[in-house]
C-alpha cells in the first residue's frame, strides 16, 4: 500500500499547489512592499539649531600671531564632535549630519552655531525631541576632553524645514577649468581640477571603485562595488586627478548600501558612504549637485563619464583620471533585443553609443555621469553600475539613476 505524505495540500494536484504557493508569496512580497512604503513615509527630515562656547581659547585669525587654534581648526573639530556625540548615542538610528554655520570669535572664546539634521518618526512631538537632543548634547559635552565647552551655554532650537535647508544648502556643481573631453578608453587623461568631485574607493589601499562627492562627508557610488568587502575600516577615499600621490585622502566611516540590493541582481544598485574627517571644499575639490527627484534628462543628451577604470575589457585601472563624452540613450532603443532587452529595470538607464568605443570599464564602477545646466552648473545624474564588456557595439553603459533614488539618498544623508 502506499502512503501519502501528510500536511498541507494532501490530494492536490502539484500544479494547483505550485499556483498556491506562488499566490501566497506575491501576497507576501505586497505586503512587505507596502510595509517598508509606510515605515520609510513615517520619517521626516528635522532640523535643529544648536549653539555652545568654547572656551579657554587663543584663536589665530592674524597670521602674526601663534595660537593653537585657526578658525577652520575649529570649525572642524566641532563638527566632528557633534558627529561623534550623536553616532555614540541612543539617537544614532535617527542622526543624519551637522554642519558649522557660524562660528563668532571672542576674547579667548568662540561661539559655535551648528545646524542638526535628523530623520524621525512623525508621531512623537518636536518639544519631546528637543530635549532628548539637548539631553544628550549636555551629558556627552561635559565628558569631552576635546574642547573645553560649558554645558551651561548649551542650546538647543528646532527650526523649520525650509529655514534649514536653505541654510545647510552650500553652492555645488562649479569647475574652474574649461570643458575639452575626449574619451576613456581610448586614453585621454583629466585636467587638474576638471571633475572637483570624482574619488577613488580604495580597498586596502588598491583601487576598486569610482565615487562621487555629494558634500564634504558624503560619496554616492555603487552597491555592488561593497558585495563581498563591506567593512568601512578596510576602506579609505583618495580625491584628485591621480590615485598616487593622491591630492587627500580620508577613512571610511560608514557604508550604507541600499537595503533591497541582491547580487547578482543589478537592481537598486547604489549606496552611499560617509568618511571622516570632513574635506575642505577647493578648486580642485567640491561638490557636484544632486538632481530632484522629479528631473528627467531626455534621450541624445550629451553627458559626461569620469574615472580611473581599465581602458580595455580586462584591463587593469589607471592611475591618471581619464573622461568621455556620451549621449543618453532611451529605454524604447536600450530595451531592444539586441541591446539589453528586458535586463534594463526601473532605476536603471543606458548611456554611449551603439556602434561603441567610448565607454566606462571595470575600476570605473561607482563613478559619476554628470550634466550641466545652461548655467554651467553639474549634476550627477547617472552612477555607473553595469555593461558587457566595454565600448562594445549594441553594448552601451548602464547607469543607475540618481534622480529615481533622491528621496533615499535624503533619508540616508539629509541632502
Amino acid at each position: 500500500m502506499m502512503h501519502r505524505a501528510a500536511g498541507f495540500g494532501r490530494g492536490l494536484k502539484p500544479w494547483i499547489i505550485a499556483l498556491l504557493v506562488l499566490l501566497l508569496l506575491t501576497v507576501v512580497a505586497v505586503a512587505i512592499g507596502l510595509l517598508t512604503h509606510f515605515l520609510v513615509s513615517g520619517q521626516k527630515m528635522e532640523y535643529y539649531h544648536s549653539t555652545f562656547k568654547i572656551s579657554d581659547l587663543r584663536i589665530n585669525s592674524n597670521s602674526g600671531q601663534s595660537s593653537p587654534y585657526q578658525l577652520k581648526d575649529l570649525r572642524a573639530m566641532s563638527e566632528n564632535l557633534v558627529d561623534d556625540i550623536f553616532i555614540d548615542s541612543a539617537l544614532n538610528k535617527h542622526y543624519i549630519k551637522n554642519q558649522v554655520v557660524r562660528l563668532t570669535p571672542e576674547e579667548d572664546a568662540a561661539t559655535v552655531d551648528v545646524i542638526m539634521v535628523f530623520q524621525f518618526p512623525s508621531a512623537e512631538p518636536r518639544t519631546v525631541r528637543k530635549r532628548k537632543i539637548r539631553s544628550i548634547l549636555n551629558e556627552k559635552i561635559r565628558n569631552t576632553r576635546a574642547l573645553s565647552i560649558n554645558t551651561s551655554s548649551v542650546e538647543v532650537n528646532a527650526m523649520s524645514s525650509s529655514t534649514g535647508k536653505l541654510t545647510v544648502q552650500a553652492c555645488c556643481g562649479k569647475r574652474v577649468v574649461p570643458l575639452i573631453v575626449n574619451r576613456i578608453i581610448s586614453g585621454e587623461t583629466a585636467a587638474r581640477a576638471a571633475w572637483p568631485w570624482q574619488a577613488s574607493l580604495q580597498h586596502n589601499n588598491v583601487h576598486q571603485c569610482g565615487a562621487t562627492l555629494i558634500s564634504n562627508t558624503w560619496l554616492a557610488t555603487a552597491a555592488h562595488c561593497f558585495k563581498d568587502k563591506a567593512n568601512p575600516r578596510q576602506w579609505t577615499v583618495s580625491f584628485g586627478t591621480t590615485i598616487n600621490p593622491p591630492l587627500m585622502k580620508r577613512n571610511i566611516r560608514r557604508i550604507v548600501v541600499h537595503e533591497r540590493y541582491r547580487s547578482p541582481a543589478k537592481e537598486y544598485d547604489i549606496a552611499v558612504v560617509q568618511f571622516s574627517p570632513r574635506v575642505t571644499f577647493t578648486d580642485n575639490i567640491r561638490r557636484v549637485c544632486l538632481p530632484e527627484a522629479s528631473a528627467s534628462f531626455q534621450p541624445n543628451s550629451t553627458v559626461y563619464i569620469t574615472g580611473f577604470g581599465a581602458l580595455v575589457y580586462g584591463g587593469e585601472s589607471q592611475n591618471n583620471l581619464r573622461e568621455a563624452k556620451v549621449k543618453i540613450i532611451s529605454d524604447d532603443v536600450c530595451k531592444q533585443p539586441h541591446v539589453y532587452g528586458d535586463d534594463i529595470k526601473f532605476g536603471m538607464f543606458c548611456a554611449g553609443y551603439l556602434e561603441g568605443n567610448y565607454d566606462a570599464c571595470r575600476g570605473d564602477s561607482g563613478g559619476p555621469l554628470v550634466g550641466k545646466d545652461f548655467k554651467d552648473t553639474w549634476y550627477l545624474i547617472g552612477i555607473v553600475s553595469w555593461g558587457d564588456d566595454c565600448g562594445q557595439k549594441n553594448k552601451p553603459g548602464v547607469y543607475t539613476k540618481v534622480s529615481y533614488y533622491r528621496n533615499w539618498i535624503t533619508s540616508k544623508t539629509g541632502l
